[in-house]
C-alpha cells in the first residue's frame, strides 16, 4: 500500500510542475530556455554498450562515409565528345575549358539508404479490407407469427464459458488482437503534400547542352514541271520580329543519281553525312513570326536568273511529248555548263513557311513554361517532360508546339530576283506576306515542295550534332542522316556552356565595283581558311553542302550574272581549330567568272586574330590588285605597300560570328582569363593583354583590376563561363602568388568578387531560382561542377622575371569507407585515452589483426613529391598546427579552402558582408563541398572525427552562425549547413551551433523558423542516432557531461518512480535528446499559444504538428526500424509527445464526427443550449455528460483562455502520432503508467480515445480519400491563406517565395522525396477509376482497424491495470464508455470481434460492478448488442449474440440486475426498432435463436431459472420484433407509421419504461419530419409520465402532482393518468429503473420539449412549460439553469412581440377513405394537420401519389369538394374524399380566445360549408342560395402526438338565402372594420376591400343583395327578424365604407387624388341607393307584444336550424 501511495505522489508532482511548465509557456510563449545539449562523440566513446551498439548498427551506424565524394561520368550525348583535334599544344584557357567540359562531375552523395516505395507497400501489405456491414440488400418478412425454435441458430462462439480465469481469457484475447496485424501504421495514412515543407532540399538538374523546343523537318520532293539540271537547296529559320537569322543553313538536295552524274567531274567523293534531307531545328522562344525559308539554286549559267527560269514556266509536263526535242536541248546545255561551271551556284528560287501555321493552325498559349530558356529549368513542369532542354522565353507571347499537321506541301515558289537576294529584302518580302495575307507580285515557278514536320522522337537514330559528330544511338544500318541544325536564338540564352564547340560562321554580304570600269560582272569569292601563305596551307574546316565531300578547303559564293555590286546571300561554316595563331586567315579570291571559258581574279585577306582576339562582326575589306605580297597574313589588309583597287578603299562586305565554348567574346573576361593564365603558365614578362603591355611590377594592379571588373561583364558571357569564372576566382582565394620576393595575397578580393558574382546573378529577373531562393546556376554548379582548387604548391616568381608553377595533380577517384572500416572506428574510439585522443592505447593483437584485415590507409608523407593518389595529404595532418605565417616569402603550411573560406567569411564587412549572409546558402554550400572533400582524403581511423578540423575554423564557424544578422534570410541555408555539419564535424560542436542560434533567434516570427530549421535537422538520415534513441531513459545525466554511474540495462526495467518523468518533457530529456527535446519543445509552445485564432498561430500549429508527424512517418517506413525492439526504443524517445497531446485535447477538432455515448461522469452538467432536440445520444447524457466535450468550450473560456482549435487534418495527424507511439512502445511501461496516473488525468486519456475513434471512423467508399471533398476545399482555402500569411513576411518561406515568383514550386525530379503524390493513388481528384475508389477504401477500412485495435490495446492495459489502481469503479466505466463509442461508430468485422471479445472479458472480471454501478452504461451497452443482433454480417451477429447471452448470464447472479436487463433489453429493442429503418428482423430472430441455443447448451445453469427466464425475455422480444414488420410496409406512408407507433405505444400503457421509449421514438420520427409541435407533445406526454411515477414515488411541493399538471399544456396529457399505483409498484426492480425516471430527466424532456415548441413556433406553450420546470430549478438552487430557463422565457415572449399575427399555424382537411382496399381505413374520416399554407392541391397530391404507388393509378379517385358522399354511387374500391377545414368555435368559446394561438392550440371542432340549391344545383340566384355547415368533432385536441387524428362526431346546419346573405354582410363589414382600424394601416390592403364594397360591379355585390332582400318587406313573419336583421347589417356596413373612406383618404399619395374622389362618388351613390331601403321598418317588430330580449340572445343559427327543419318537413 505504501508503494501504491508513494508512486501516486509521485505523480502528483509532476502533474504539478508540468502545470507550471505549462503556464509558464503560455505567460511569454517566445522565451526559449536554452538546454545545454550532451556532447553525442563523447558520449559515444565513453558509454556505449554491447546492446546499444548493436541497436546503432541496426540504424547505418552512422558511417564515417555518411557523405561520400565520388566522381561521376558526365553523360556524352553523343557517340565521342566534342574536343579539339588532337596533337595540338593548347592555350591555357582552351585548355581549362576542355577540361571543364569533359571531367567527371564531383559530387558529394549522401549515403543512400533504400526507401520504401508507399504504393508497393499497399500492394504487398493490405490485408483484404475487413468486411463492413452492408446493410443494403435486405428481404421483408410478410408474417409477424414466428417460433423461434424452429430457426436455425448461427455459429457458436467457441470456449465462450471454458476458461480457468480471467488471466486466461485476457492472454487468449491479446494473441487474437496481435494476429495480423498492420505492422506500418503510417503505410496506412499517407503523409501530407510537402507543398511547404522546407525539409527538401531538391537536387539541382545536371548540366546539359541547351535545346529549344525542337522539331523534325524533312524534305520529301522538290518537283518541278520539266527536271533538266540538277537543284540544290538550303533552309533556314528566320524571326521577322527580331529581324534574325535564328538557325544556321541546312544543305541537301533531292537530285536523281542521273542529275548528280552531271556533276561527276567537280565531286571527288561523296561523304554520308552530306545526303541528309532531314533536319532537326531547336526554337527556344516560338513565336508566330518564325518563318522556315528555302532557298534553291542551280549551276551557274549564262543568261538572267530570269531567263534561266523561263523555261520551267513555259514548257508543261503535260506537253513534254510535244516539247521533248526542246527539253533535249535544255539538258544538254546544262549537262554542259556542269561539266564547265559546276562549282559555282547561281540564286535560281525560294519559298517560305510559317513554321506556326505549319505546326498547327490553332496555337495553344502557355505561359507557364517560359522561364527554362533563362537558367529556369531547374523546375520540373507541369505536364511537360523535365529536361533541362525545354525551353521557352519570357516573351508577350509565348506558344507551345503542338498539333502537327502530317505533311505540308509549299505550291507557292517564287523565282529569285538578282537585285534581292540580302537578309533586309527577305525580312521585307516577309513582312508583306504577313500584312497582307497574300503573296506579292511575284513570279511564281510552277512546282512544289513537299515537306514533313513533326515533334523530334525521344531517340533519332542516324543523327548528327552540327559538328557532325554522330549522336547516340547509333544507327546500325546505314539510314540517310539527320542532320542537327545549330539554333542562334533571337534572344539571350543563360545557360553555362557545356560541351566544346568552336565554329565560326562567315557571311559574305556586299561586293561594289561599280566605279571600276572594268569587265568584271559575274563576281564569286572564293573563300579559304589558311594556317600559312602556302596554298597548301589552306586547311579543309570548311562545312560542305549537300552531296559531296564533309570538309572542304574552299569555297565559291554563288554569282548573280552581270551584276558589278552583287549582293551575297551564302553561309560559310568553319570549324576554327583549337589553337589560334597569329598566321591564321581568311584568304578571299575574288574571280570574275566567264561563262566563255576565261576569268580574271584579284584578292583580299582577314586576319583571324586582332591582338589575340577572334575577329568577329561585320567587317570592310579593301581588294588588293597585285599579287599578294609576302607576310601578307601577319598584318591586316590596310598595311602593306600593293595595289589596291580604288585606292584602298573598303569594297567588300563581310561579316563573322563565332559559336564558341571556348572564345569569350567579352574584353572582361578575356582579360581575366588571360591574367589568371600569366600567373599559373610559364609566361615572360612584359604579359600583352589586348593592346597593352603589362609589367611584372604592374601585374599585381592590373589583376585586381581584371578581378574587380569581372561584375562589369555582360551577364549572358558570365553565365555561358560561369563554371570557369568561379573555379579561377577559388583558385585565387587558396594561390597566394610570391612577385619579385613580395606576398601578394588576392584571397580577399577574390573573395568579394564571388560575392558580386553571387549576387548578380540572384538578382537577375532572367534567371530562375527554387522555391528556397537559391540560384539554380550557382546549386547546379556547386552540386556539380566545384572541386578544390588544385594549388598544393605555391606560385611564386623565379627572380627571372617569370612565374613557375608546378604541374597541376588529377582528382583521384575517390571510394567511401565500407560499414567495417566504421565498425573499426568505433573500435578504435572505445580504446582511445579518454585524456588525449590523440594517443591511441597499446594495441592488442586482435586489433592488430583488424587493422591487418582492412588494409592501411597510405598515410606516409612524401617528402616533397605529391603523388597522384595522396593529395592534400600533408593538410591533413597539419590541420591543427598554425596557419601560414604573413610576411614569409614561402609558407611552410598550405592553406586549406574551407578555412581560408570561413575566414574570409567571418572578416568581410559592408556591403560584402551583407550579401554573404543574404545567400548565405551557396556559400555554406561550399564550405560543406569543399570539407567533404578534404574529409575524403583523410586517414579517418588516424584522425578521429573530432580532430578534423582545426580549433581556428571551428571558431570562425561559431562565429559565423552567432553573428548571423539577417537570421530569418538565412535561417533554412543555416539548418541544412548545420544538417550537413552532423555528417562532417564534431556533433556535440554542431548542438552547441544549434543551441547558439536557437537563443539568438528572438524575433516575432522566432517560432516559425526555429520550426523550419528544426524540421531540416530532423530530417537528418541518422535524426536517431543523433538523438541518442538507443541509450536507456534512466540513464539520463545529471549535468552536461553524462557520467557513466547512472547506466541501467537498456531493456525495459524501470523504476516506478521514474515511469510518469519519462512522459513529462523535462530538463533531463531535452539534454540527452537534444534534437527531439527542441521539436517536441517548439510543438508544445505552438499549441500553448495565446491568440485570438489567427492564421499566423493556427499556422505555427499546423507546422509543429506536421514536423513531428513526418517525422514519425519516416521512422515507421524506414527499413531499418522494422524491428519491434528498434520501434520500441524509438517511441520511448516520443513518450513526452503523449503528455503533450493528453493536455491539448481541447484543441483537437472532431466536429465532424459526433459523439454518440454519453452517460455518466462527475463533470458540471450540461448547458441547456448545447443540448439538440431530440437527439437521444444527448437526451441519454442529461445526467452528465462523460467527458464534457459539449461543454468544453465553455470551461475552457471560463478560465480564461481563448481555444485556439486545430484543424481537422491537423487533429487527425496529431493523433496519428499519438496512436503510433502507443502501437510501438513498451507496453509494459504504458501499463504502468496507467496505473500511477491520476484519475483526472486518466479521464483525459479516455476522451482522447473517444477522439481517436471518432476521427479515424470508416466513412465508406465514397469518401474514403484521407481527406474528403469538403476537408479538400478546407485544406485549399488554408492552404491560400497560408500563403497570404507567407507572402505576408512571415519567416524566410515568405521571402523565398516572393523571389521564385508564382506558384509552381514543384520539386525537382531526384529530390528526396518519400512519395510523390501524383505518382500514388493519393491523387485528389474526382476521375479517379473504380479500382481506384476500391483501393482507397480498402486503405481507409485498415487504417480504421489498425486505429480502433490500438485503442483497444491501450484499454485493455487500462483494465488489466485496474486492481492495482485506486478508483476502479470510475476506471471500469471510463473504459466501457469509450468501448459503447466504438460501437457506435462504422466498424469493420474484425475490429467487431476483438471489441466483443473485450466486453465479455469486461463482464466476466466486473459484471457485478458494472451491473450495480454503471446502470445507465448497461442500458446503452444492450442497445449497442442488440444493433449488432441484427447484422446481416455472420460473424458480427455470432459475436453479439455471445456478448448478450453473458450479459444475461453474469445478471443473473443477483435476481434484481437481471430483471433490470431483461427491462433494459425489452426497451433497447423497442427503441431500436421505432428508430431505425434497416433492421433486419430476420436476423434478430436468428440472433434470438441463437442466443436461446447458448442457454439451451450451458451445462452449469440449467438447474437454474435462467433458461426459462431467457425463453420468456426472447418470446417478449419476438412479440415485439413482429411490429416492426407492419411498421416497413408503412416506411413510406408517414402517417400510417406514426399510427402504428401510437398503437404499439398505447399497448404499453402498463409498462411506463416502453412507452416511453415509444413516446420517443414517435418524437425522433416527427423531428425527422421537421413536426416540431408533435414532437415536443411527445415529449410532453413522456414527462407527464415521469411525473406520475415521481409522485407515487415522493411528494415533493415543487414536482408536477402526475399528469394534471399538464393540462394547461394540453388535454391530452391526462391519458398519461392511466400508470396508478394498481398497475406499477415503484419498487419492482427493473420498472421504471431508465435514467429518464429522475428529476433530471423529467426536465430534460421538458426542456427538449420547451425548445421543439420553440422551432414551431409555439411560444406560448413554451412559458407553460416552463411553469412546471422553475419550481424544480429553484428547489434545486439551480441559478445557473435558472438563468437559462429565463434567458429562454424572454426570447419567446420577445417572439410572440415581433412576430404577432405574422405566425402560421398549421392548416387542416378532412379527408375521408371509402373502399374495401383500405383495410382498417375504410369509411374512417380523419382530420390532417398540415404545415401553414397548404394548398388542397399540395396535400390531393401528396395522397394520390402515395396510394397510387401502393393500389395503381386506374382506379383510385380523389374527389375534392364538400358534398355529401352516397355510398351506393361511389366506386366499390377506393376512393379518398378530400376538403380543407377551419377550426370552429362557439360564440362563448371564441371570449377566451383572442389571440391567434389560442385560436389555433387545443382545437377539437373543425367545420366546412357546403353550398347548394333546391334544385340540386350547388350554385344559384342569391334568393335560392343555400348553405350547409358540416362541424366535425375529434377524438383528441390538436396538436397532438399525431398529426391526422379520427372525427368521432358529425353535425350539419343548413342556412336559407337571407341567412347566407347576412353572414356575407358581417363578413364584408369586419373585413372593412379590420383594414380601417389595423395599428400599421395598409393602404393597399384597405383599397381592396373597399373597392370590393363601394364600387362593386359584380352580380352579387352589396347593392344587389340588398336590392333582393330589403326590397321588399317579406310576406312570411317567421323572416321579418332575419330582415331586419340584414338591414341593420347594411346600415353598419354602410357606416363601415364611410369610416374606410375617410381613412383612405389619409392614406394616398399625391397622384391618388382622382381615384379617392371617385371612391368617394361611388361611396355616395351607394348610400343614397340604400337609404330608401334602410329607412324601410317593419311595423310588426315594434309593437308591445314582442319577447322579452333575453330570448333574442340565442344563436340564430339554432332559429334557422329548426325553421329548416320545419320547412323540410
Amino acid at each position: 500500500m505504501e508503494v501504491i501511495d508513494h508512486s501516486s505522489c509521485v505523480c502528483v508532482c509532476v502533474f504539478i510542475l508540468g502545470i507550471s511548465f505549462w503556464y509558464r509557456g503560455r505567460l511569454n510563449p517566445q522565451a526559449y530556455e536554452a538546454v545545454e545539449p550532451v556532447d553525442l562523440d563523447e558520449f559515444l566513446m565513453s558509454q556505449l554498450r554491447s546492446g546499444d551498439a548493436e541497436l546503432m548498427q541496426e540504424l547505418g551506424e552512422f558511417p564515417d562515409d555518411d557523405l561520400g565524394v565520388e566522381l561521376v561520368e558526365r553523360e556524352c550525348r553523343t557517340l565521342r565528345p566534342s574536343v579539339p583535334e588532337e596533337g595540338v599544344e593548347l592555350d591555357p584557357h582552351v585548355r581549362d575549358c576542355v577540361q571543364s567540359y569533359t571531367q567527371p562531375w564531383l559530387v558529394v552523395s549522401r549515403r543512400s539508404i533504400p526507401r520504401l516505395n508507399f504504393l508497393s507497400l499497399l500492394r504487398e501489405k493490405s490485408p483484404s479490407l475487413a468486411e463492413l456491414c452492408d446493410d443494403t440488400a435486405r428481404t421483408t418478412l410478410t408474417s409477424s407469427d414466428f417460433n423461434l425454435r424452429a430457426l436455425q441458430p448461427d455459429r457458436r462462439v467457441e470456449n465462450l464459458l471454458r476458461f480457468s480465469s480471467p488471466e486466461e481469457l485476457d492472454r487468449f484475447n491479446l494473441e487474437a488482437r496481435s494476429s495480423n496485424r498492420y505492422g506500418e501504421l503510417f503505410g496506412l495514412y499517407p503523409p501530407t503534400d510537402e507543398d511547404d515543407a522546407v525539409a527538401i532540399r531538391p537536387i539541382p538538374d545536371c548540366p546539359k547542352e541547351h535545346f529549344g523546343q525542337r522539331i523534325l523537318v524533312r524534305c520529301q520532293a522538290i518537283k518541278f514541271d520539266i527536271e533538266i539540271e540538277p537543284l540544290f537547296a538550303t533552309m533556314a529559320l528566320y524571326d521577322l520580329k527580331e529581324k534574325k537569322k535564328i538557325s544556321e543553313n541546312f544543305h541537301f538536295d533531292i537530285n536523281t543519281d542521273q542529275m548528280k552524274g552531271f556533276l561527276r567531274a567537280h565531286t571527288p567523293h561523296t561523304d554520308a553525312s552530306t545526303l541528309a534531307r532531314s533536319a532537326i531545328f531547336s526554337i527556344s522562344y516560338p513565336s508566330p513570326d518564325i518563318y522556315l525559308v528555302i532557298k534553291i539554286e542551280k549551276v551557274l549559267q549564262q543568261g538572267e536568273i530570269g531567263d534561266c527560269a523561263e523555261p520551267y514556266m513555259v514548257l508543261k509536263e503535260s506537253d513534254a511529248a510535244k516539247n521533248r526535242e526542246k527539253l533535249e536541248k535544255l539538258k544538254n546545255q546544262a549537262e554542259g555548263f556542269c561539266q564547265r561551271l559546276g562549282r559555282y551556284r547561281m540564286p535560281f528560287a525560294f519559298a517560305t513557311v510559317n513554321i506556326m501555321s505549319a505546326i498547327n493552325s490553332t496555337l495553344e498559349r502557355d505561359t507557364s513554361d517560359t522561364d527554362s530558356i533563362n537558367g529556369k529549368g531547374t523546375m520540373e513542369k507541369k505536364g511537360l517532360p523535365r529536361r533541362n532542354s525545354d525551353r521557352f522565353s519570357m516573351m508577350e507571347d509565348n506558344y507551345i508546339l503542338s498539333g502537327f499537321k502530317p505533311a505540308l506541301t509549299v505550291n507557292c515558289v517564287c523565282w529569285q530576283e538578282g537585285e534581292r537576294l540580302s537578309d533586309e529584302d527577305l525580312f521585307k518580302f516577309l513582312a508583306d506576306i504577313k500584312r497582307s495575307s497574300g503573296q506579292r507580285r511575284v513570279k511564281i515557278i510552277p512546282g512544289y515542295l513537299k515537306l514533313e514536320v513533326s515533334p523530334v522522337p525521344e531517340t533519332v537514330p542516324g543523327c548528327l550534332s552540327p559538328e557532325l559528330i554522330p549522336v547516340k544511338p547509333v544507327s546500325e544500318k546505314n539510314p540517310r542522316p539527320v542532320k542537327e541544325v545549330l539554333e542562334f536564338p533571337s534572344s539571350e540564352v543563360y545557360v553555362p556552356h557545356n560541351i566544346y564547340r568552336n565554329l565560326l560562321y562567315v557571311y559574305p554580304l556586299r561586293l561594289n565595283l561599280t566605279n571600276r570600269l572594268t569587265s568584271a560582272r559575274n563576281i564569286t569569292v572564293k573563300i579559304q581558311f589558311m594556317s600559312g601563305e602556302d596554298p597548301s596551307c589552306a586547311m579543309p574546316v570548311i562545312f560542305g553542302k549537300s552531296s559531296g565531300p564533309e570538309f572542304l578547303r574552299e569555297v565559291y559564293t554563288p554569282v548573280t550574272y552581270h551584276n558589278r555590286s552583287p549582293d551575297f546571300y551564302d553561309e560559310i561554316k568553319i570549324r576554327l581549330p583549337a589553337r589560334l595563331t597569329e598566321k591564321h586567315h581568311l584568304l578571299l579570291t575574288f574571280y570574275h567568272i566567264s561563262c566563255q571559258q576565261k576569268q580574271n581574279q584579284t584578292g583580299s585577306w582577314l586576319p583571324m586574330l586582332n591582338n589575340d582576339r577572334l575577329q568577329t562582326g561585320q567587317q570592310c575589306l579593301p581588294i588588293i590588285l597585285d599579287k599578294l605580297p609576302v607576310n601578307y597574313s601577319l598584318h591586316s589588309p590596310e598595311v602593306p605597300p600593293a595595289k589596291w583597287m580604288e585606292n584602298h578603299k573598303g569594297l567588300f562586305n563581310l561579316e563573322l560570328q563565332a559559336v564558341s565554348s571556348v572564345q569569350t567574346q567579352d574584353s572582361h573576361l578575356e582579360r581575366f582569363f588571360t591574367l589568371c593564365h600569366a600567373l599559373e603558365g610559364k609566361t615572360m614578362f612584359p604579359i600583352r593583354v589586348g593592346d597593352e603591355k603589362i609589367s611584372e611590377n604592374m601585374f599585381e594592379h592590373e589583376l585586381k583590376l581584371s578581378i574587380i571588373s569581372l561584375s562589369s561583364s555582360g551577364l549572358e558571357p558570365l553565365v555561358l563561363f560561369l563554371h570557369q569564372v568561379l573555379d579561377k576566382l577559388f583558385r585565387l582565394i587558396m594561390q597566394p602568388m610570391v612577385i619579385a620576393g613580395q606576398t601578394a595575397n588576392l584571397a580577399q578580393i577574390a573573395f568579394e568578387s564571388v560575392v558580386s558574382v553571387v549576387n548578380s546573378l540572384h538578382n537577375s529577373q532572367e534567371l530562375a531560382k527554387d522555391h528556397q531562393g537559391r540560384n539554380c546556376l550557382l546549386a547546379t554548379y556547386l552540386y556539380f561542377v566545384f572541386r578544390l582548387p588544385d594549388t598544393q604548391h605555391e606560385i611564386h616568381t623565379t627572380g627571372t622575371g617569370g612565374l613557375m608553377a608546378h604541374p597541376e595533380s588529377r582528382y583521384s577517384t575517390l571510394t567511401r569507407a565500407t560499414a567495417t572500416t566504421v565498425g573499426f572506428m568505433l573500435l578504435q574510439s572505445r580504446i582511445r585515452s579518454s585524456s588525449n585522443p590523440d594517443i591511441p592505447a597499446p594495441q592488442s593483437p586482435d586489433d592488430t589483426e583488424v587493422t591487418n584485415i582492412l588494409g592501411k590507409v597510405h598515410t606516409h608523407k612524401c617528402n616533397g613529391l605529391n603523388l597522384p593518389g595522396s593529395r592534400m595529404t600533408a593538410a591533413g595532418n597539419i590541420s591543427n598546427t598554425s596557419q601560414s605565417s604573413t610576411g614569409s616569402t614561402r609558407p611552410t603550411n598550405r592553406k586549406l579552402f574551407h578555412e581560408e573560406l570561413a575566414l574570409q567569411m567571418v572578416v568581410s564587412t559592408g556591403v560584402c558582408r551583407e550579401y554573404v549572409y543574404k545567400y548565405a546558402w551557396f556559400f555554406f554550400e561550399l564550405l560543406v563541398k569543399s570539407m567533404s572533400q578534404h574529409v575524403s582524403q583523410l586517414d579517418k581511423k588516424a584522425v578521429p572525427r573530432r580532430n578534423r578540423f582545426s580549433d581556428r575554423f571551428k571558431d570562425d564557424i561559431t562565429t559565423i552562425v552567432n553573428e548571423l544578422e539577417q537570421a530569418e534570410k538565412v535561417n533554412i541555408s543555416l539548418a541544412f549547413f548545420l544538417y550537413d555539419l552532423m555528417s562532417l564535424m564534431d556533433r556535440g560542436f554542431v548542438f552547441q551551433l544549434v543551441k547558439n542560434y536557437s537563443k539568438s533567434v528572438n524575433i516575432s516570427t522566432l517560432i516559425s523558423m526555429r520550426l523550419e530549421f528544426l524540421r531540416v535537422l530532423c530530417s537528418h538520415e541518422h535524426y536517431l542516432n543523433l538523438s541518442l534513441f538507443f541509450s536507456s531513459p534512466a540513464s539520463a545525466p545529471a549535468s552536461p557531461s553524462l557520467s557513466t554511474s547512472s547506466q541501467n540495462s537498456s531493456s525495459c526495467s524501470f523504476q516506478d518512480n521514474k515511469i510518469a518523468a519519462m512522459f513529462d518533457l523535462s530538463q533531463d530529456f531535452k539534454q540527452r535528446h537534444y534534437l527531439t527535446g527542441l521539436l517536441l519543445t517548439e510543438l508544445s509552445t505552438a499549441l500553448d499559444m495565446e491568440s485570438e485564432g489567427s492564421v499566423t498561430f493556427n499556422m505555427l500549429q499546423q507546422k509543429a504538428i506536421s514536423a513531428t508527424y513526418s517525422l514519425l512517418c519516416a521512422h515507421d517506413l524506414d527499413q531499418r526500424c522494422s524491428r519491434p525492439e528498434v520501434k520500441a526504443k524509438i517511441a520511448a524517445l516520443y513518450l513526452p509527445l503523449v503528455g503533450i497531446i493528453i493536455d491539448s485535447i481541447n484543441y483537437l477538432d472532431f466536429t465532424g464526427t459526433a459523439l454518440h455515448n454519453k452517460g455518466k461522469s462527475g463533470g458540471p452538467e450540461e448547458d441547456p443550449d448545447s443540448i439538440t432536440p431530440i437527439n437521444q445520444s444527448v437526451a441519454m447524457a442529461i445526467a452528465g455528460n462523460p467527458f464534457n466535450t459539449l461543454a468544453r468550450n465553455a470551461l475552457v473560456s471560463v478560465a480564461g483562455k481563448t481555444t485556439n482549435m486545430l484543424t481537422a487534418e491537423t487533429s487527425r495527424n496529431l493523433l496519428m502520432c499519438f496512436l503510433w507511439i502507443i502501437k510501438n512502445a513498451d507496453q509494459n511501461l504504458v501499463q504502468r503508467w496507467t496505473v500511477d496516473m491520476p484519475s483526472s488525468q486518466l479521464n483525459r486519456l479516455l476522451e482522447l480515445l473517444t477522439i481517436c475513434i471518432s476521427c479515424f471512423e470508416y466513412r465508406g467508399k465514397q469518401s474514403s480519400d484521407k481527406v474528403s471533398t469538403q476537408a479538400l476545399q478546407k485544406s485549399q482555402q488554408a492552404k491560400a491563406r497560408l500563403e497570404e500569411a507567407l507572402l505576408g513576411g512571415i519567416g524566410a518561406r515568405g521571402q523565398m517565395m516572393k523571389r521564385v515568383g508564382g506558384n509552381d514550386r514543384t520539386l525537382g525530379q531526384r529530390e528526396n522525396l518519400r512519395w510523390r503524390k501524383d505518382l500514388t493513388q493519393w491523387r485528389q481528384t474526382n476521375d479517379r477509376s473504380k479500382a481506384e475508389l476500391d483501393q482507397e477504401a480498402i486503405i481507409s477500412g485498415n487504417l480504421a482497424t489498425e486505429t480502433n485495435l490500438i485503442v483497444l490495446d491501450l484499454l485493455e492495459m487500462i483494465v488489466q491495470a485496474v486492481p492495482l489502481a485506486d478508483c476502479k469503479d470510475n476506471v471500469v466505466g471510463g473504459v466501457l464508455r469509450v468501448l459503447l463509442h466504438s460501437l457506435t461508430c462504422n466498424q469493420s468485422s474484425t475490429f467487431l470481434s476483438h471489441c466483443f471479445s473485450t466486453l465479455r472479458a469486461l463482464i466476466v472480471k466486473f459484471g457485478e460492478l458494472l451491473f450495480e454501478e454503471e446502470a445507465e452504461q448497461c442500458a446503452d451497452l444492450c442497445q449497442k448488442v442488440l444493433h449488432y443482433c441484427s447484422s446481416c454480417v455472420d460473424g458480427n451477429r455470432s459475436q453479439a449474440c455471445a456478448t448478450l447471452y453473458l450479459i444475461m448470464r453474469y445478471s443473473y447472479s443477483s435476481a434484481s440486475n437481471f430483471s433490470r436487463v431483461k427491462m433494459q433489453v425489452t426497451m433497447s429493442l423497442a427503441s431500436l426498432v421505432g428508430k431505425s429503418s434497416d433492421i433486419h428482423e430476420e436476423h434478430l430472430r436468428r440472433s434470438f435463436r441463437t442466443i436461446l441455443a447458448y442457454a439451451e447448451e450451458d451445462t452449469e445453469m440449467q438447474s437454474t431459472q435462467l433458461p426459462s427466464q431467457v425463453d420468456e425475455l426472447l418470446r417478449n422480444l419476438n412479440s415485439i420484433l413482429s411490429d416492426t414488420v407492419k411498421m416497413k410496409e408503412f416506411q413510406k406512408d408517414p402517417e400510417m407509421l406514426m399510427d402504428l407507433m401510437y398503437r404499439i405505444a398505447k399497448g404499453y400503457q402498463t409498462s411506463p419504461d416502453l412507452r416511453l421509449t415509444w413516446l420517443q421514438n414517435m418524437a425522433e420520427k416527427h423531428n425527422g419530419r421537421k413536426c416540431f409541435t408533435e414532437s415536443a407533445m411527445c415529449l410532453v406526454h413522456a414527462a407527464a409520465l415521469v411525473a406520475e411515477y415521481l409522485s407515487m414515488l415522493e411528494d415533493h411541493k415543487y414536482l408536477p402532482v402526475g399528469s394534471v399538471t399538464f393540462q394547461n399544456i394540453s388535454p391530452n396529457v391526462l391519458e398519461e393518468s392511466a400508470v396508478s399505483d394498481d398497475i406499477l409498484s415503484p419498487d419492482e426492480d427493473g420498472v421504471c429503473s431508465g435514467r429518464y425516471f429522475t428529476e433530471n430527466g423529467l426536465v430534460g424532456l421538458l426542456e427538449q420539449a420547451a425548445e421543439l415548441f420553440s422551432n414551431g413556433g409555439l411560444y406560448e406553450a413554451v412559458n407553460e412549460v416552463y411553469k412546471v420546470i422553475v419550481p424544480i430549478l429553484e428547489a434545486h438552487r439551480d441559478f445557473r439553469k435558472l438563468t437559462s430557463t429565463h434567458d429562454k422565457l424572454q426570447r419567446a415572449f420577445e417572439n410572440i412581440i415581433q412576430k404577432g399575427h405574422k405566425r402560421m399555424f398549421g392548416t387542416y382537411f378532412r379527408v375521408g377513405f371509402y373502399g374495401s382496399k383500405f383495410g382498417d381505413l375504410d369509411e374512417q374520416e380523419f382530420i390532417y394537420k398540415e404545415p401553414g399554407i397548404t394548398h388542397l392541391p399540395e396535400i390531393s397530391h401528396r395522397l394520390e401519389n402515395f396510394y397510387s404507388q401502393c393500389f395503381g393509378d386506374e382506379v383510385l379517385e380523389m374527389i375534392k369538394d364538400s358534398t355529401p358522399v352516397d355510398r351506393k354511387k361511389l366506386n366499390p374500391n377506393k376512393v379518398i374524399l378530400i376538403n380543407m377545414t377551419c377550426p370552429f368555435f362557439d360564440d362563448y368559446e371564441m371570449k377566451d380566445r383572442l389571440t391567434n394561438f389560442e385560436k389555433n392550440f387545443n382545437l377539437r371542432r373543425f367545420m366546412y360549408t357546403t353550398p347548394f340549391t333546391k334544385s340540386g344545383r350547388p350554385r344559384g340566384e342569391l334568393n335560392e342560395q343555400y348553405k350547409r355547415k358540416t362541424i366535425l368533432t375529434t377524438m383528441h385536441a390538436f396538436p397532438y402526438i399525431k398529426t391526422r387524428i379520427n372525427v368521432i362526431q358529425k353535425e350539419e346546419f343548413d342556412l336559407t338565402p337571407i341567412e347566407v346573405a347576412i353572414e356575407d354582410m358581417q363578413k364584408k363589414t369586419r373585413e372593412l372594420a379590420e383594414a380601417t382600424h389595423r395599428e400599421k394601416p395598409d393602404a393597399v390592403m384597405l383599397q381592396m376591400v373597399l373597392q370590393g364594397s363601394v364600387t362593386a360591379t359584380v352580380n352579387q355585390g352589396p347593392l344587389e343583395v340588398a336590392q333582393v332582400f330589403l326590397n321588399e318587406i317579406p310576406a312570411d313573419p317567421k323572416l321579418f327578424r332575419h330582415h331586419n336583421k340584414l338591414r341593420l347589417c347594411f346600415k353598419e356596413f354602410i357606416l363601415r365604407c364611410g369610416e374606410a373612406v375617410e381613412k383612405n383618404k389619409q392614406l394616398i399619395t399625391p397622384d391618388q387624388k382622382e381615384y379617392q374622389q371617385e371612391m368617394k362618388k361611388n361611396y355616395n351613390k351607394l348610400r343614397e341607393n340604400l337609404r330608401p331601403m334602410l329607412e324601410r321598418k317593419i311595423p310588426e317588430l315594434y309593437k308591445p307584444i314582442i319577447k322579452p330580449r333575453i330570448e333574442n340572445r340565442d344563436s340564430f343559427k339554432r332559429h334557422s336550424l329548426r325553421r329548416t327543419q320545419d320547412e323540410n318537413s
